[in-house]
């Protein structure tokens, strides 16, 4: 399989982690594939349309689109339901916390898209609501880590790490551990696990 890959991507992130917590990882074939938003890469593009990453081509020649879709198949080569559980309750927290992870991760893209912006044309009211929103998410999540301290690991919490480490790659001066001792303590049992040690982003 081949993945357009980015090592400063948290979606592509989340997808190598999944790998590594499923036994796939030497399976992928990652392809150093540049997504500006701007500028659309015909490399890409060849593959996906939309010129996104990440971007998985099955060896059928078939093409997977978005984080969430990918990690599925994964999972459904793996198990199915190690990840992401088939059915009930379980499946139904696990693909929300997903959803709240993955929405984190567009406010925060947003922002900093914005603040990278020549000052005259930031918008502050968009400022302000990113800010409002990514704090306010950050609440919820230790809400989340205080009322049920959990040792499961899917699809969920390696949405959530990924998140949050990325916070920390573009946003250190958010300080969000400040005043959220469960979920700073939580981030630190995901940040030791070898498929968060082995896709840790970096600049290049």
């Amino acid at each position: 399989m081949k993945l357009h890959w980015s090592p400063r991507s948290p979606y592509v992130r989340k997808v190598m982690v999944a790998a590594h917590e499923l036994g796939l990882a030497e399976r992928i074939t990652c392809v150093r594939s540049v997504a500006a938003l701007p500028t659309p890469n015909p490399v890409i593009m060849a593959d996906n349309p939309l010129s996104k990453i990440p971007t998985l081509v099955l060896d059928n020649g078939d093409v997977l689109l978005d984080s969430r879709t990918i990690v599925e198949y994964l999972d459904s080569l793996a198990g199915p339901g190690v990840l992401v559980p088939l059915e009930g309750p379980a499946r139904w927290r696990a693909l929300s916390q997903q959803a709240l992870a993955d929405g984190l991760l567009d406010l925060l893209i947003l922002w900093r898209n914005e603040r990278t912006k020549p000052a005259e044309r930031q918008t502050e009211a968009w400022i302000e609501a990113f800010a409002t929103k990514v704090n306010t998410t950050f609440d919820r999540f230790e809400q989340q880590a205080a009322d049920a301290p959990t040792s499961s690991f899917g699809i969920g919490e390696i949405a959530l790490g990924c998140a949050l480490s990325y916070a920390d790659f573009r946003f250190a001066e958010l300080d969000w551990r400040a005043g959220r001792p469960h979920l700073s303590k939580w981030h630190e049992s995901f940040a030791i696990r070898p498929s968060a040690q082995a896709t840790e982003a970096v600049d290049g």
